[in-house]
């Protein structure tokens, strides 16, 4: 019997690594199927230019994967069983479950609402398409009704800022105001943080710092030193967390959830199983975790890919390297901030500012769609055959 891999999740992490399986081991020995909630591919970096009012490109999964034998199942992953190697999904015509020999988790993270009232009420929020669409739907409304709008962004890091700037560059009818629990991009070095201000001030941007929110009502915010902001539309980026099912199913994870792994971004207590993207804990080549980002999930999805090649093929595995090395900020769609960090993950003195940080950080979204859109480019075309040992695995589930 084919050694079945199933990759949870088909953003930036999952659909390419799924992708450099495909290409890589021969399937006369393996079957590989990604489960998806949705049919499209999501550009995660261009959720706050969609929600903005810009038209983002959605490639169909299914012209991703073309030609490359992995099956595609369309579902909301609900379950991991490790231990009987089973994934329930709820599809449209009630689901069932998929059994697997080999897992990639890969199904990112969403929304962090620190447990503040009224915010998944109330709030919207940048993490996912769905999300990002209904803001833009709230945006337009404030549009047609002709009398301008207040907009609230809650969370000054790298999304919060990219919302904000975009925002108020695409829609300059509406009022935005950007709350930063500290001092506004406190990440980066002195001169990166007053081209940050420039651009506010330019946008029109209302920075409120050191400022918390403790509720999110319909047209207002509460914050900690008893303020009260009228709002429109209050948009929550004050951070990321990962979904419950990997600790659900008896994972070892971290206190936020996300899969604990060993540099090859193996489960450290269920071999099986990797983890990738968002929802892996990886400590990077600097002694530190990596960080939620597309960088992480482009090395995370390249290190797994080589451990579960070499494994099942009785090859040495390769290490990957992971690093992380800069921030890229978009600031609107001509502006922009290019922060390089040392080894600590601290700021260097020197940043690229401006358009020139704009079309770079362009050009990394740019790469990072077309090589999720072509995964199997540039890729070896002999594929491996499996190792003796791990062509018919035992205690199977049927699919």
């Amino acid at each position: 019997m084919k050694h079945r891999i199933v990759v949870l999740g088909a953003g930036y992490a999952g659909a390419f690594a799924a992708g450099n399986l495909a290409r890589r081991l021969s399937p006369a020995d393996t079957e590989i199927t990604v489960v998806n909630a949705e049919p499209d591919f999501v550009q995660r970096l261009r959720l706050h230019q969609l929600a903005a009012g810009q038209e983002i490109e959605a490639p169909k999964l299914a012209d991703v994967f073309a030609g490359t034998a992995i099956r595609l199942r369309l579902g909301r992953v609900t379950d991991v069983d490790p231990e009987r190697r089973a994934v329930a999904v709820a599809d449209a015509v009630g689901g069932g479950e998929l059994g697997y020999d080999t897992l990639l988790y890969a199904l990112g993270s969403h929304g962090a609402d620190h447990g503040v009232p009224g915010m998944p009420e109330h709030a919207f929020d940048v993490a996912g398409r769905p999300s990002a669409l209904r803001l833009r739907e709230r945006l337009d409304s404030l549009g047609r009704r002709g009398e301008g709008g207040t907009v609230l962004v809650v969370g000054d890091g790298l999304t919060g800022i990219e919302t904000a700037t975009e925002i108020a560059e695409s829609r300059p009818g509406l009022s935005v105001t950007l709350i930063a629990r500290g001092e506004l991009g406190a990440r980066l070095s002195a001169g990166a943080r007053s081209h940050l201000r420039q651009a506010c001030d330019r946008f029109g941007i209302t920075v409120l710092e050191h400022t918390s929110v403790e509720a999110v009502e319909a047209s207002r915010v509460l914050c900690a030193d008893g303020r009260v902001l009228a709002s429109d539309a209050t948009v929550w980026t004050a951070g990321f967390a990962v979904g419950p099912i990997a600790a659900a199913g008896g994972l070892e994870v971290t206190g936020d959830g996300r899969i604990v792994v060993d540099r090859t971004m193996r489960s450290v207590s269920h071999p099986d199983v990797y983890a990738v993207g968002d929802s892996a804990y990886a400590i990077g080549d600097n002694g530190l975790p990596l960080p939620m980002s597309c960088a992480s999930a482009g090395d995370t999805g390249r290190q797994a890919t080589e451990a579960i090649v070499g494994r099942l093929a009785g090859r040495e595995v390769a290490n990957v390297k992971l690093n992380y090395v800069a921030n890229h900020i978009s600031l609107g769609r001509r502006d922009g901030i290019l922060q390089m960090v040392d080894d600590a993950a601290r700021a260097k003195p020197k940043y690229v500012g401006g358009r020139k940080a704009a079309r770079i950080k362009a050009g990394i979204v740019s790469i990072s769609l077309w090589a999720t859109s072509h995964p199997t480019f540039c890729l070896p075309r002999r594929k491996l055959r499996l190792a003796a040992a791990d062509a018919s695995p035992a205690n199977r589930v049927a699919a």
